[in-house]
């Protein structure tokens, strides 16, 4: 089939690439010219894991092209994709004013019949939006679909490639025909395409990412009443993970979720309750509870060293909001870095892949490591923010050595609580005591 993706973000991106990669001819469309042009070369903008694979053997193969014009894109395009930003506004309602544009100039230009698709994270109601923007200046028969992407950055590809559920909202047997022929390499092992009505797909995608967000967040509460009371929320976990209702996934504590998804999709369904009447109590709970949860471990540093961390050396390890991705949005280090440094502490950072990223953000207001240990050389505390594999298993005794004192704040729990005690640490987590 021909594809157009317009938007070459993270979605956009990771969605052009593996539809090409099941023998679609796909077509990316972006208005930075200077991004299309390191695309076309080969260069991937973003970090995923096996993306690049997938991108340069697309591109030599020459199913994957990329442009800064629509027209050039849709022209010979069957089924177009919508990948587009929704920023949180100010009052947190998404922003459509990227998608409506596209979509009035879409009207404009269409020449024959097209699939139009919704595949950016968008309120209840877009597509009727979408299909009022084209129909002002169509004059021929399109269809509006609704198509949420349920992409994990670091897991994007397996996740597109092999998905959990294909999520379609249209009331078109034409485009669900199409579509599920489209879909059908991606659901061989049985994974379910579940056509709905376009409202109904609009909310999946928001009520999913709401529902992992609370479940992270109760358990950061969990964790944090273990706390007060000396229970071990790892030993709560397991037992309440064991519940086949509950589930073992997402019920890890530490220190609140970031990314482009979580907190923009739950503040934006909260608002669109509001637009309609609705007051959505538990997300409201979930957002203030999380806000928190960024910085909690900042307390427990400036006990330690009795409310006086000017001067004091920090060892930073993670800055990206998650593993396996440089993706720094909303990311907890951020917000803890911001503390320490309000509060007079010197901090050197490394991670894997989000320094070129914080390093723009921030400049030199902190110092970037070229690896684990150099972060902590001469450090008085180390503090963990992101669980990347290369931090799970460091050679301690070796860390010992380059620290000034054996004092760890992990924010991801990645260690034994007795183990870090035989060592002789100063160790302090989420929910362990």
């Amino acid at each position: 089939m021909k594809i157009a993706v317009i938007g070459t973000g993270y979605v956009g991106l990771v969605t052009g690439t593996c539809f090409a990669e099941t023998g679609n001819d796909v077509i990316c469309v972006d208005i930075d010219a200077n991004k299309v042009e390191k695309m076309k070369n080969g260069e991937v903008p973003i970090y995923e894991p096996h993306l690049d694979v997938l991108f340069e053997r697309n591109i030599k193969q020459g199913r994957l092209l990329f442009t800064t014009k629509i027209e050039e894109a849709v022209n010979d395009a069957q089924i177009i994709f919508l990948a587009l930003p929704t920023p949180p506004g100010e009052d947190g309602s998404a922003d459509l004013s990227y998608i409506l544009g596209v979509a009035d100039h879409l009207g404009k230009i269409i020449k024959d019949y097209k699939i139009i698709i919704d595949k950016s994270t968008v309120p209840v109601g877009t597509a009727e939006k979408v299909t009022a923007a084209i129909a002002k200046n169509a004059t021929v028969d399109f269809d509006v679909v609704s198509n949420p992407e349920f992409l994990r950055e670091g897991y994007a590809v397996d996740d597109f490639l092999k998905p959990d559920r294909v999520v379609i909202g249209t009331s078109s047997v034409k485009a669900r025909k199409i579509l599920e022929h489209l879909y059908k390499p991606y659901v061989r092992q049985g994974n379910p395409i579940i056509f709905m009505d376009e409202k109904s797909a609009e909310l999946t995608k928001y009520a999913a990412n709401s529902f992992l967000a609370t479940k992270i967040t109760f358990m950061n509460e969990i964790a944090n009443f273990c706390e007060k009371v000396g229970a071990d929320v790892d030993m709560v976990r397991i037992g309440i993970g064991s519940d086949e209702r509950i589930g073992k996934r997402f019920l890890f504590p530490g220190i609140g979720y970031g990314g482009s998804c979580f907190p923009k999709d739950v503040q934006a369904l909260a608002k669109s309750g509001k637009e309609y009447g609705y007051e959505f109590g538990i997300l409201n709970s979930v957002m203030s509870i999380n806000e928190k949860q960024k910085t909690i471990i900042v307390p427990k540093i400036k006990d330690y060293f009795k409310g006086d961390l000017k001067g004091k050396k920090i060892g930073l390890w993670g800055l990206a909001f998650k593993p396996d991705t440089d993706d720094i949005r909303e990311a907890p280090a951020l917000y803890i870095i911001d503390e320490l440094l309000k509060e007079g502490a010197d901090i050197t950072a490394y991670d894997p892949e989000a320094m070129a990223n914080v390093k723009e953000l921030l400049g030199d207001k902190i110092k970037f490591a070229l690896s684990r240990d150099e972060a902590v050389i001469d450090a008085d505390a180390l503090v963990i923010a992101t669980e990347w594999q290369v931090f799970r298993n460091p050679d301690f005794n070796k860390l010992a050595t380059k620290m000034k004192q054996k004092v760890i704040f992990d924010g991801r729990n990645l260690y034994d609580v007795q183990e870090m005690r035989e060592l002789g640490y100063f160790y302090s987590s989420i929910g362990r005591g």
